[in-house]
């Protein structure tokens, strides 16, 4: 019995091929070499009687070698087992890659909205279970004070607030000596140059020291809080409390959302006033105003009501954030991937949140004369 391989086309007919021999694995470089040869002509058909060991290797061969033609090549003379593997071969890789499919533009900008509607009321209806939850879990704590979590909730006020203040404070320090600067430039045009401190001030007190500092709190502590809450969920620790009969929400959110309302009014403060000073000191360094003039001229342009506007807006800029990084952070599966992609989710919405809810109160404060 032959064990070489060998594949060898008919006198009379150079399209009749008859392979023979051990068609296995052990002689895949041979069997390569013998159907790239006879894959430069066209096949009609190919005999396998002679044929003594055939595994998936050499049927797979012989199936590519018989689809390598403008028409399919019979293969013929196969036994019963031999015929048998190579009806199982004749089924692999049938498709050819997939055509694409035209759209109608106007079809799939439709089929985007809806999907992205879809998005939409699914993350508010999401928002609004998480409120509704942490609001009941308030409730019971006001009426059983004792269950109130006070150490953690301490522990998560200094997280946020406490180790906040360096960053945030340089961060406002250089808003506000940027404002300062570019006003001075601008304003020196016209000989008003004292007009910079009234738009240091109310933008800082008003809108911009606020925003900056939500904006920021969003970034650190948020995207903490959804990293820290997706990883009890994914170690399954969040299940675990609900088997002890503890409420997740009140041992884990509900401090990390008092802490952030807390401490949000407390940094937009220290920004505001930082950013101030740098303003102040720009306009000294600057523009030639000595810090008695600047503190003079502050106190008539900018009145208590500028920084109530700006200090009220803070718990609940504080409220979303926190909100937004429970959700986010109990969406999270089991997967590292899926904890990437929620954390980056919940910053980028909750400064999105953030932006529209000071729109709509300046909106609101606006239309009521503040």
């Amino acid at each position: 019995m032959l064990s070489v391989p060998a594949l060898t086309a008919n006198a009379d007919d150079p399209r009749l091929l008859t392979a023979c021999g051990a068609w296995n694995v052990a002689n895949v470089e041979q069997l390569e070499q013998l159907c790239e040869g006879a894959a430069r002509t066209d096949i009609g058909a190919i005999d396998l009687r002679h044929i003594t060991t055939l595994d998936t290797v050499g049927a797979w061969l012989l199936e590519k070698l018989a689809r390598g033609g403008a028409t399919r090549a019979a293969l013929t003379g196969a036994d019963g087992p031999h015929d048998d593997l190579l009806e199982e071969v004749r089924g692999l890789n049938r498709g050819g890659p997939a055509e694409r499919k035209s759209f109608n533009p106007l079809l799939q900008r439709l089929d985007q909205l809806g999907r992205g509607g879809r998005r939409l009321a699914s993350d508010s209806g999401a928002f609004l279970h998480m409120l509704g939850t942490v609001s009941a879990a308030l409730l019971g704590i006001l009426r059983h004070p004792r269950s109130f979590r006070l150490t953690s909730t301490v522990y998560q006020l200094g997280r946020v607030g406490w180790q906040a203040v360096p960053i945030i404070a340089l961060i406002t320090f250089l808003i506000g000596a940027i404002i300062a600067q570019q006003g001075i430039f601008h304003f020196r045009r016209f000989g008003a140059e004292s007009y910079v401190v009234d738009m240091v001030g109310i933008l800082v007190l008003r809108e911009i020291g606020v925003l900056i500092v939500a904006i920021m709190v969003a970034g650190r502590s948020g995207s903490a809080y959804t990293a820290e809450i997706g990883a009890m969920k994914m170690r399954e620790e969040i299940d675990a409390l609900s088997t002890m009969g503890l409420d997740p929400v009140a041992v884990l959110i509900l401090p990390r959302i008092l802490a952030l309302v807390v401490a949000l009014p407390i940094l937009a403060f220290l920004g505001s006033l930082a950013a101030l000073y740098g303003g102040g000191l720009i306009a000294w360094l600057y523009g030639g105003m000595s810090p008695a003039i600047f503190i003079a001229r502050l106190h008539e342009a900018v009145s208590v009501r500028h920084f109530e506007v700006g200090i009220i807006k803070a718990p609940f800029m504080a409220l979303v954030i926190g909100l937004v990084a429970a959700v986010e952070g109990l969406s999270v599966k089991g997967s590292a991937e899926s904890l990437g992609e929620r954390t980056t989710a919940s910053v980028v919405k909750s400064i999105f949140l953030v932006i529209v809810l000071d729109g709509l109160f300046a909106v609101f404060f606006a239309s009521i004369g503040m």
